[in-house]
């Protein structure tokens, strides 16, 4: 017997609806298969058989309310392994003619597993409360060779992306398309790491050999820079790699396709021709969103339909920040080990802000208000899939350093998309910052269930009237959105005042004042 057990339902998540049950007692289950969906006020989540078998009783119907770790039901294990036997006889009566080829087959199969001829690809744990993920594009076919951790295909969840390698190396076998549904567990493809598969490529396409040298000695790319490679029939070998660690970045794949029409300017008269421009494409093109892009559009637009959002703006002279960061940088990379930005020094600010107005740092549960002593600052995070929001934890501890270390280590996991759930999880209050791709203004969106988020924008020169003078002043526009319905008026512009008095005199953040 093995009990269907409410999961974990996340962060400040104390029960569930049960949904719609896809089975009924009495009928026979496979391992991982979706059996009912429970409904929290945060998300769907699928509760999957823990065995094969029969399910043998169900403890709570569609509607009812669940807590984690309660029983849902019981799988009685062996019922529908039982059964099988017991309709084998049956089959192999009405196979009489050929009787030798079901024994035949048997046998082998037996002894592929037993030997460990086969190794399976299954989907990781793709993290807390996540249930399910959607198949990306595989990087190999079925039949391809592959080497051990050999990047195979991304799964895309509704949090972040996993990435799948080879366990081992052999040929491919794919089980699972792109697009499909798949849970943690599940199998989606399997290796034959015997060689008996792949002996007789060589024989009947000497070709295909050099294509799976070329595809084991070829670098590490992720799906990012492989798309590139792929739609632009790049070599991986000719690309110049600038990645930290030896590897090819996208940057680095794009410069090589401007730098590919250099090579070749004979061809330049042709491609001027005036062709038709959409010859080659429709007019319009149909793509499923990705799983990270249905869980912003959903979220963001949760997020103003809940709270009562309002924007206040205000206006900072960058004068004295910018030249404390111009005097001290190289000092400050040198000791430190990495360079000193605007983002530390508003991390500081706002932090300080956070402990004189509270209600900014705080968020609505049901008819309650918690505040929170602990300052953790998600830093929002443009990515080619999408915006992310890790969190810097403790931002209250740290120092200008370590804020820098910090915030660069999420951005590179953000754009490597090797981000865990626990370092997007539980953020405070957020910071956005729209100027590092030009944006003078914009009224941010609550980062649902926080209370404020501050907006970053562009540094303009403008003239500015100073002691009854007309000065030229590097300024940047903050924009703070507020829930209202913890935060007043008040309390919004007063913090951002106070942020913005930290920031034109840095030196009060430092003496506390």
């Amino acid at each position: 017997m093995a009990d269907i057990l409410t999961p974990a339902l996340g962060e400040s998540v104390t029960e569930a609806t049960i949904g719609k049950w896809t089975k009924k007692a009495g009928d026979p289950v496979k391992k991982d298969e979706v059996l009912v969906e429970l409904e929290t006020d945060k998300v769907s989540l699928e509760v999957v058989a823990p065995a094969d078998g029969v399910l043998a009783e169900i403890k709570f119907a569609d509607g009812e309310t669940v807590t984690p770790g309660a029983v849902l039901g019981v799988v009685s294990e062996g019922a529908a392994a039982a059964a099988a036997p017991a309709a084998a006889p049956a089959a192999k009566a009405e196979a009489a003619p050929a009787p030798a080829a079901a024994p035949a087959a048997a046998p082998e199969a037996a002894s592929a597993a037993a030997s460990g001829g086969a190794v399976a690809i299954n989907v990781p744990t793709m993290g807390e409360s996540v249930a399910e993920g959607s198949m990306g594009t595989w990087l190999k076919k079925s039949g391809d060779t592959v080497v051990k951790d050999e990047l195979l295909v991304e799964i895309e969840t509704d949090k972040v992306a996993v990435e799948v390698s080879a366990p081992a190396a052999g040929v491919l076998t794919i089980l699972a398309d792109a697009g499909d549904s798949v849970t943690p567990g599940q199998q989606i493809g399997s290796i034959a790491a015997s060689g008996a598969a792949a002996a007789p490529a060589p024989a009947a396409a000497p070709a295909n050999a050099g294509s799976a040298q070329v595809s084991a000695d070829a670098p590490h790319l992720s799906p990012a820079v492989q798309r590139v490679v792929t739609e632009n029939a790049l070599d991986p070998k000719a690309i110049a790699a600038t990645g930290p660690k030896g590897n090819i970045t996208k940057g680095d794949a794009l410069a090589a396709i401007n730098a590919a029409p250099a090579a070749a300017p004979a061809a330049a008269p042709k491609a001027a021709a005036p062709a038709a421009p959409r010859a080659d494409q429709p007019r319009e093109e149909r793509v499923k969103m990705t799983r990270l892009r249905q869980t912003i559009a959903r979220r963001l637009k949760e997020s103003q339909n809940t709270a009562a959002q309002l924007t206040t703006f205000n206006e900072v002279d960058m004068t004295n920040v910018m030249a404390l960061r111009a005097q001290y940088k190289e000092v400050f990379e040198k000791r430190h080990g990495v360079k000193l930005g605007f983002m530390s020094f508003f991390t500081k600010a706002v932090v300080q802000a956070l402990h004189e107005i509270p209600a900014v740092n705080a968020e609505i549960d049901g008819t309650d208000i918690i505040y929170k002593n602990h300052y953790d600052i998600g830093v929002a995070v443009g990515t080619d899939k999408g915006l992310v929001v890790p969190v810097l934890r403790d931002a209250d501890t740290l120092t200008l350093a370590g804020i820098e270390k910090g915030i660069g280590a999420l951005g590179k996991a953000a754009r490597d998309g090797a981000l865990t759930l626990d370092q997007l999880q539980g953020g405070t209050f957020t910071i956005t910052n729209g100027g590092t791709y030009g944006s003078l203004m914009s009224t941010p969106i609550l980062n649902s269930p926080q209370s404020g988020i501050l907006g970053m924008h562009n540094i303009v020169q403008r003239p500015m009237a100073v002691n009854g003078e007309v000065l030229i002043r590097p300024m940047m526009y903050l924009a703070l959105s507020y829930d209202h319905r913890i935060v007043d008026g008040k309390e919004a512009v007063t913090f951002l005042v106070r942020v913005k008095e930290l920031l034109e005199d840095p030196a009060r953040a430092l003496l506390d004042l």
